[in-house]
């Protein structure tokens, strides 16, 4: 038996979101320490409306994952994210070399 190949794009994000889902659960969203992030000491731009969609490394517990998020705010050395795993909102802060900007 063939392959469905209309809907094979469909199918394969549909895989992935559910494989998103299960390490989501797998652990606690990892986000960077008010050390790390200095924010007493570095300028902070916050974004009211998040809409710059990036590529992120994150880790849930100790697995590492890269998803879909947007930028809702970032200082010179880091970036804080939103992402969803099915309809769970998740926020938090990544090095900027974590992101890769999408086109």
């Amino acid at each position: 038996m063939g392959t469905n190949r209309r809907y094979a794009d469909a199918i394969d994000r549909r895989m992935g979101d559910k494989i998103f889902e299960t390490i989501s659960r797998s652990g606690p969203l990892q986000s960077l320490t008010p050390m790390e992030l200095r924010l007493d000491q570095v300028p902070l731009t916050i974004d009211p409306r998040p809409r710059r969609k990036v590529k992120a490394w994150v880790r849930f517990g100790s697995t590492p994952v890269r998803v879909d998020a947007l930028v809702a705010r970032w200082t010179p050395d880091a970036v804080g994210i939103v992402l969803h795993a099915g309809h769970v909102e998740h926020r938090c802060w990544v090095w900027v070399g974590a992101v890769d900007e999408v086109m």
